[in-house]
């Protein structure tokens, strides 16, 4: 079972305007904390996890200072990597079979993501198990939904469920990419070619933190209110 979380804490947030012109888009509070607080939270409450890897570049002096008492091993960029040239630096730092991604700029209420993943992860199907929220749920999200769903759990691409950010994912469809700087789409797209990329729905409220509105939208999503 995987016992390592990465942490996207990297961008630059530049969606934020003025609230990143002077921190990191991790550090903008919400409901009385920083979003990158809130991402810990879930990682403290979820079982077996040994080991925390954030990346960092826009502002990192205020994240390791803010992390400072803990036990974070931190991936720095000197250029943006996208997030899987990300992880795939990261996994240079910290050899892993696999390992949970979470996104700094999201905020849940319901479940456990993580726990939810870990109790149907099956890595002899999979290489890697999305968590997926249905569009009526993605606060403050505007797409259109970046999956479908199986009956058997298999994801195709197309308008549906919206991604988390939150996942297991075996490391070494990201290893092998060639590139240093591209998406994790790639990995995915290569997983999918296998068969063996799944996803599950969240059975809880989501909300998109990476625009100014959604920090208004995730304080009433965490008071119970409607939004």
């Amino acid at each position: 079972m995987p016992d390592t979380v990465m942490i996207f804490a990297a961008g630059r947030g530049t969606r934020m305007g003025a609230l990143t012109e002077t921190q990191p888009k991790p550090m903008i509070p919400v409901a009385g904390k920083p979003l990158l607080d809130h991402a810990l939270k879930i990682v403290d409450e979820a079982d077996g996890v040994s080991q925390i890897i954030v990346n960092t570049h826009y502002l990192a002096d205020q994240i390791h200072a803010h992390l400072a008492d803990r036990d974070i091993l931190f991936s720095h960029e000197d250029t943006l990597l996208e997030t899987g040239g990300g992880l795939k630096q990261a996994l240079t730092l910290h050899k892993t079979a696999s390992l949970f991604t979470l996104n700094a700029d999201a905020v849940w209420s319901g479940p456990n993501p993580m726990q939810m993943l870990l109790q149907a992860w099956d890595p002899d199907r999979m290489d890697a198990l999305m968590l997926l929220v249905p569009p009526e749920n993605a606060i403050g999200h505007l797409g259109q939904g970046d999956f479908t769903i199986a009956p058997d759990g298999q994801l195709t691409r197309g308008p549906g469920l919206v991604y988390t950010g939150c996942q297991i994912i075996k490391t070494h469809p990201v290893a092998q990419v060639d590139e240093d700087v591209f998406s994790l789409n790639v990995a995915w797209d290569a997983i999918r070619q296998s068969n063996r990329l799944f996803g599950m729905p969240y059975q809880g409220a989501w909300c998109d933190v990476g625009h100014p509105d959604g920090i208004t939208l995730a304080e009433k999503m965490l008071e119970g209110a409607d939004v």
